[in-house]
C-alpha cells in the first residue's frame, strides 16, 4: 500500500476538492496525509461562533482535525504560514502570508514530509489554484515544486471540469438555485480535455457532506455545498478530477494509484 499526501490552502479545501479520494484511499488501504499550508484566519465570522478568547485559526485548525478523522486521514501538518485573504486584498502582502513566502523555503518543509512519508502520490492545485486565489496559486507552486525536490512519482493538480460546470449550470436554471453564472466559470478549473483522471467519489459522498459539515465556520446548512439537492450535489461533487503531471491530454484514468 502507498502513501498519499494531499496539500492544500486553507481549511474546508480538503473535503470540498480532494474528500472523496481521501476516503476512498483509505478504504483501499492506502495511508493518507494531509498538509496545509495555513490555518484560514481570513475567513468570515459567523456571530456567536467562537469561544471567549478563541481565534478564528484555532477553530479551523480544530475543525479540519474533525474533517480529517472522518475523511480516514492518519496525519495533519499544518506549514504554519499566514491566509494571505482574496487576490486584490491588502492582507496579499502582510508578512508571514503564504502568498509572500519563497517557494523554496515553503517547499523544502512540504519536500520534507514527502521524504519522511515515502509519498507515492501527491495533489496539490492547478496552475490558477482553481479559482485564482493567491494561496491556492501558492500550493500549486510549492507542491510542484516540492515534488521534484522529494522526488514523488505520481503528481496530480486538483482542478475543476469547467465544461462539466457550464453543463450543470445549463441544466440547473430553472431549480432557482443560487448558481455561479457562465462568466463566473470561465474563471474557475480547466477545459475537459486539459483533464487526464476523473475519480467516480459518489460511494463516499456521504463522508465528503459530513466532512464538509466538520467545518461550520465557513460552510453552513444553507450554503451551495450543504444546502442543495441530493441530485445537485452528486452531480456538483460526485466526481473529483486531476491533471496528473506528465500525462497526456486525452489519456483519460480513474484512480490516482493506477
Amino acid at each position: 500500500m502507498a502513501t498519499f499526501v494531499t496539500f492544500h490552502a486553507h481549511p474546508d479545501d480538503e473535503c470540498i476538492s480532494c474528500g472523496g479520494v481521501m476516503r476512498k484511499a483509505h478504504e483501499d488501504g492506502h495511508r493518507v496525509v494531509l498538509v496545509v499550508a495555513t490555518r484560514g484566519e481570513q475567513g468570515e465570522i459567523p456571530p456567536g461562533l467562537l469561544s471567549d478568547g478563541e481565534s478564528l485559526a484555532e477553530r479551523r485548525a480544530a475543525e479540519t482535525l474533525a474533517a480529517a478523522e472522518i475523511l480516514g486521514v492518519s496525519r495533519v501538518e499544518f506549514l504554519g504560514y499566514a491566509d494571505s485573504g482574496m487576490m486584490g486584498e491588502p492582507t496579499n502582502d502582510e508578512p508571514g502570508t503564504f502568498w509572500t513566502a519563497p517557494v523554496e523555503e515553503a517547499a523544502a518543509k512540504l519536500a520534507a514530509i514527502l521524504r519522511e512519508e515515502n509519498a507515492e502520490v501527491l495533489t496539490c492545485y492547478d496552475d490558477n489554484g482553481g479559482y485564482g486565489h493567491p494561496d491556492h496559486i501558492q500550493v500549486h507552486r510549492v507542491g510542484m515544486r516540492a515534488a521534484e525536490l522529494a522526488g514523488t512519482p505520481r503528481v496530480f493538480q486538483s482542478t475543476v471540469n469547467r465544461d462539466h460546470m457550464r453543463r450543470g449550470v445549463a441544466e440547473m436554471a430553472d431549480a432557482g438555485l443560487p448558481l455561479p453564472s457562465l462568466e463566473e466559470i470561465e474563471g474557475i478549473g480547466k477545459p475537459e480535455s486539459e483533464i487526464t483522471t476523473v475519480v467516480d467519489v459518489t460511494p463516499w459522498l456521504e463522508y465528503k457532506r459530513q466532512a464538509m459539515r466538520a467545518h461550520p465556520s465557513q460552510i453552513s446548512e444553507d450554503s451551495f455545498f450543504l444546502g442543495t439537492p441530493d441530485d445537485v450535489f452528486r452531480y456538483t461533487f460526485g466526481t473529483e478530477c486531476f491533471i496528473r503531471v506528465g500525462a497526456e491530454p486525452g489519456e483519460l484514468t480513474d484512480d490516482l494509484f493506477k
